[in-house]
């Protein structure tokens, strides 16, 4: 008789509930291994992938792509590999091949219980639903094949084969963009979409339901006050394609945001209320001796702040650096929910879409979020007195939204203003 192991969606964090299942990266029949990834899923946060506790062969897939549920259901169900090779005859069956490393638990255990991985759970309460069997077509499921979730939906949309396409990414990552090249067929959307006629509808769900209501609560509990300056940034410009050609920043892409960032970690040191929180249940001011520097980043599915943990501690190399990174991955979608917690203070950078400046608002369990403009080539007087004069320079708009109930407009001005004389003249930071 073949045993088998269901797999329920575990708790990833943060307190979630439900989440969507994304992309199969399996298909009934194949053999997997402890913490090989089974599926990715689209929780309020972001989309994870999951490794499977789990060494077998996947016998069903219980849900379908598309499909909510709930914590504690059961996805997948998986077989032990052994009895699933084993022949009728017990005399002539095989002896079972060790299992190295994570997978050394006996079967008697593994049937048990689950192997624990890193900041997994389940929860047995959770609402189970109805199983349902998905069978993953053989073309389109491309399992061992390198691919991004959007392109193994567009891989399975079209009928391609993962296998025979050729990655243009060093990586060997498929992408859409190769899918494309290979079809000239347009990349699908990330939502499920359903025309009515003249109409095109797409259910509100995931990330963009949780950060629409997290936009709806902060505009209408906290009392925002946005104040802005537009700043000749040319010599910030000429700083930025001067660290550009310095080697200590070889591995980093240097962009005016950074020097931004490090103008407001500065600015934060003579203004630390700027960096506060209204505790509004304890009825005080909760002043962060640290600065976690969120960097709100436009992805498919909404959008994502992840945060750069203690900014403040680090080096202009190390700030670019994590900077780079976090929004590398949040471009993917696959911002983890640890990342894009504890934030306490935010940049928007709105200037790469060619807009001049706006009024953000404020990311929930912050006090003040700072929009950057776009860097525009235009006519600013320069000089004083009789050498007065007009000449073409880089200029941007600077924008702050803050909370009302503490940050009076002194301090907000005053913060704004240092952000403002920094990316003005950097050599000013020495000052702070």
């Amino acid at each position: 008789m073949v045993t088998s192991n269901e797999f329920k969606l575990p708790d990833v964090g943060e307190g979630l509930t439900e989440a969507e299942i994304v992309e199969w990266h399996v298909a009934v029949g194949d053999v997997i291994k402890v913490n090989d990834p089974v599926c990715d899923i689209e929780t309020a946060k972001s989309v994870v992938e999951l490794p499977s506790p789990y060494a077998g062969v996947v016998q069903e897939l219980l849900v379908e792509v598309g499909t909510e549920v709930q914590v504690g259901t059961p996805i997948i169900r998986i077989g032990d590999p052994v009895e699933a090779s084993a022949p009728s005859s017990e005399a002539s069956a095989p002896s079972p091949e060790p299992v190295s490393g994570a997978e050394t638990n006996t079967a008697a255990d593994e049937h048990e219980q689950p192997l624990t991985l890193v900041g997994y759970g389940s929860k047995e309460d959770a609402v189970v639903r109805r199983n349902r069997t998905v069978s993953a077509p053989a073309a389109a499921a491309g399992t061992g094949v390198l691919a991004k979730p959007t392109a193994r939906k567009l891989a399975r949309d079209l009928g391609v084969d993962l296998a025979t396409v050729t990655p243009e990414r060093d990586d060997g990552v498929i992408t859409t963009a190769d899918l494309e090249a290979l079809t000239n067929a347009p990349a699908p959307s990330e939502t499920p979409a359903t025309s009515t006629g003249g109409e095109r509808r797409e259910p509100i769900k995931g990330l963009r339901k949780q950060m629409g209501q997290a936009m709806v609560d902060s505009a209408f509990t906290l009392p925002h006050v946005t104040i802005w300056t537009t700043v000749d940034v040319t010599r910030t410009s000429e700083l930025v394609a001067g660290l550009k050609a310095n080697r200590d920043f070889a591995d980093v892409r240097v962009s005016p945001l950074l020097i931004v960032a490090k103008a407001t970690l500065l600015a934060m040191r003579r203004t630390p209320i700027i960096n506060s929180w209204w505790d509004e249940a304890a009825q005080e001011i909760v002043f962060k001796e640290y600065v976690n520097l969120g960097i709100a980043a436009a992805t498919p599915r909404g959008l994502q702040v992840p945060n750069v943990k203690g900014a403040d501690r680090m080096t202009l190399v190390e700030l670019g650096s994590a900077i780079n990174e976090l929004t590398d991955v949040a471009r993917t979608g696959k911002t983890p929910p640890a990342d894009q917690t504890g934030g306490t203070f935010t940049i928007t950078n709105i200037g790469p879409f060619g807009i001049d400046g706006g009024a953000p608002i404020i990311n929930p369990g912050e006090s003040a979020i700072l929009s950057v403009g776009a860097i525009k080539r235009q006519p600013w007087i320069v000089g004083e007195g009789d050498d007065e004069r007009i000449e073409p320079r880089d200029v941007c708009t600077l924008a702050l939204s803050f909370d009302h109930r503490h940050i009076d407009g002194e301090a907000g001005s005053r913060f704004l203003a240092d952000v403002a004389r920094i990316v003005g003249d950097p050599s000013t930071a020495l000052l702070f």
